[in-house]
């Protein structure tokens, strides 16, 4: 393309991705609709067709029209729309862009390219997919006028899909046989006769080109190929393919009379729908035996004799008869024949029927001329009174009073109805019947449905269940689902499966509302706020959510006994589902033995007890270090929390320095010994 190509379209809503394919009318590219969350292929036209009138009046008719079809088989178009750029000289240009179906896979053309001739098994499977996207197109009134296999995508899974549908005519690549008003008449070597002629096509062109895809998808090669489109069309009018099975060895004759009849020159020979197509293919894979098997024009018009139209009368040379005994004449009398008499009566008897016949004849050939003149006078009254015009097309923008104008002024009638299931707001068109473009008898009836706004409906609860029976349940109710999910961690949902949406279950929303799934990630956290609550209680609440439990115990200074001091892991860890957590619950304070420090001095005493982690006080007023401790409370022996006091009571030492020092000694030789004990 000449222009620069922008990063999105739609006010930054389609962000544009790599390029994905290029032909000589657009380009298209991978794209995020931000909107919707979901992965889309957006088909950019050539910014100097936007210039075209004609081109463009046609695009805008007919992606409406396809829009509005729906087929497992037909890439589905989602919305179209012109882009403002700037081109390469700095001037404003107008961009016409489709935004389609994603399809994740290859074309057919490139699979033949790469893989060459496809199995009888998956020729049928491509071509029944492919007919099955003709049968709901024509259907719906659109003829492709473009099939042909760069048109037909397998995806990955194997899913046939046709693109390009009802825009061919002002769509295509650089392959395309194209008119001086750009309307694309076909490609050349899958060109019906009729289109190489210029002349109207019907939905039967769609099938001659389907016979051309399924010749080609047998054999690797097209049915015609040339050194140009004008010699390519002018052989599908006038000559005709090698047979399948000459250019396949060991292939069943019997897909020469279906590619045959399908690519038969007259239209009128060929199959009438695109079901009567499909079901000759059914019938000949089921083992029976199709129409087709009867119709051979391939090889008749391979046949240089029979393309002639001339048939060779062999004649047989006359017989010569011998008579070994000869009769001879009668001899009779001249003047006298016994037979003369009844001669003549016969023959008169016989001029008599035949002028009877002569008769009869006439009249019957006057009736059979006065019935003709009846007929040519009744179809000429019946054409005047069966004038046809064209369904006008609408679209989303159309309103109630300006469909009725435009009927009205193509002689129609219209008929409003309300659409009670459409998720469009209030008043906006959302279908038509006949269809836009649709040919009519003046003054028929088009029904025009307009919304009755968005009805509301339940988010159902989907948690637990698997992704796509949530979207299945979330569908069926009305809603939309969001192509991308959220993940997150779940105690109890299993790992892939729903947990949540969004807006959540049970609210009330407008019908066609996109709802966000969240998927189970299987890991979980540690829950929080457990710490300091009774071992039954935690112990309760982990195993309600799925995790399996061990349990031990230890001192805590802070947390009273029976209640839980930690967890392991820690609160807020990311763990997998049924994981097991440490319980650590607490045994109250750490008890520590008391020592004896009775006859010890008042600092050797304190320093024995605070070395244990019991605080100190004395009873005794104006106590100094060197008295000696006389009593102590609790007693030794006795057991008391770490951290607990200790009383001693003192007296002076200055009575007894000796006695002192034998008391001072032995006291702290028994609170070693004391403090030495396990």
């Amino acid at each position: 393309m000449s222009s620069s190509v922008p990063t999105s379209l739609a006010n930054g809503r389609y962000q544009l991705g790599q390029l994905v394919g290029r032909g000589g009318m657009a380009e298209v590219r991978v794209a995020l609709d931000k909107r919707l969350g979901r992965t889309v292929a957006i088909k950019i036209m050539r910014s100097d067709l936007a210039n075209d009138e004609i081109f463009l009046t046609r695009f805008r008719r007919e992606a409406h029209s396809v829009a509005q079809m729906n087929n497992p088989n037909i890439v589905n178009i989602y919305d179209s729309g012109e882009e403002t750029i700037v081109n390469d000289s700095g001037q404003t240009e107008r961009v016409p862009y489709l935004v389609m179906e994603y399809v994740k896979g290859q074309t057919l053309r490139d699979i033949i390219k790469a893989n060459g001739p496809l199995s009888q098994r998956d020729a049928e499977q491509v071509m029944l997919g492919v007919l099955n996207a003709l049968e709901y197109s024509h259907r719906m009134g659109i003829i492709h006028r473009d099939i042909k296999p760069g048109n037909i995508m397998i995806s990955d899974q194997g899913v046939v899909k046709v693109m390009d549908f009802g825009i061919a005519r002002a769509l295509d690549d650089s392959a395309a046989t194209m008119t001086q008003s750009q309307g694309v008449v076909g490609t050349a070597q899958y060109l019906s006769p009729e289109q190489a002629r210029g002349e109207t096509v019907d939905m039967r062109s769609d099938l001659y080109s389907a016979g051309c895809v399924l010749y080609e998808m047998l054999t690797g090669r097209p049915p015609f190929t040339g050194d140009s489109a004008v010699a390519i069309a002018y052989q599908h009018v006038s000559e005709a393919a090698t047979p399948p099975s000459a250019v396949i060895p060991g292939l069943p004759k019997m897909w020469d009379n279906i590619c045959a009849k399908a690519m038969a020159k007259d239209r009128q020979n060929r199959y009438a729908t695109a079901t009567e197509f499909k079901n000759d293919i059914l019938t000949f894979m089921n083992g029976g035996v199709p129409i087709a098997a009867t119709f051979n024009q391939l090889t008749d018009l391979a046949n240089p004799g029979a393309r002639t139209g001339e048939a060779t009368q062999v004649l047989n040379p006359p017989q010569v008869t011998t008579q070994t005994n000869p009769v001879m004449p009668v001899t009779t009398n001249p003047f006298v024949d016994p037979e003369g008499e009844t001669r003549a009566q016969q023959r008169e008897a016989e001029q008599q029927q035949r002028k009877k016949k002569r008769i009869i004849i006439a009249v019957i050939a006057a009736i059979v001329a006065i019935a003709a003149i009846c007929g040519i006078v009744f179809a000429l009254m019946h054409s005047k009174k069966t004038q046809m015009v064209t369904v006008p097309t609408f679209s989303s923008s159309t309103t109630e009073a300006g469909a009725e104008a435009k009927l009205e002024a193509a002689g129609l009638k219209i008929k409003v109805e309300t659409d009670t299931n459409s998720t469009e707001p209030k008043g906006t068109f959302t279908k038509q019947s006949p269809a836009g473009g649709k040919k009519v008898a003046v003054g028929s009836t088009v029904k025009v449905w307009f919304s009755a706004g968005p009805s509301t409906g339940t988010v159902p609860d989907v948690s637990g269940k698997s992704q796509d029976d949530a979207r299945s349940a979330l569908e069926a109710a009305g809603f939309k689902v969001a192509s991308s999910t959220q993940t997150e961690d779940s105690d109890t949902v299993s790992k892939d499966n729903v947990t949540r949406t969004s807006p959540a279950a049970g609210s009330k929303q407008s019908k066609g509302t996109t709802i966000l799934l969240y998927i189970s990630s299987g890991m979980t956290k540690v829950p929080d706020g457990l710490v300091g609550q009774s071992k039954d209680t935690v112990l309760s609440t982990l195993q309600e959510r799925g995790f399996n439990t061990s349990v031990e115990e230890e001192s805590s200074d802070t947390v009273p006994s029976g209640a839980v001091t930690r967890l392991d892991p820690v609160p807020g860890t990311s763990i997998e589902q049924g994981s097991t957590i440490n319980v650590y619950v607490s045994k109250g304070k750490e008890q520590v033995t008391v020592p004896s420090v009775v006859g010890a001095t008042y600092a050797s005493a304190k320093a024995t007890l605070e070395g244990l982690g019991f605080t100190v006080s004395n009873s005794t007023q104006n106590a100094k270090d060197t008295d000696l401790v006389t009593a102590q409370n609790p007693t030794a022996g006795t057991q008391a929390d770490k951290g607990a006091s200790i009383t001693l009571t003192t007296k002076s030492s200055s009575s007894s320095s000796s006695s002192s020092s034998s008391s001072s000694a032995s006291a702290t030789g028994s609170t070693q010994q004391e403090t030495n004990q396990p």
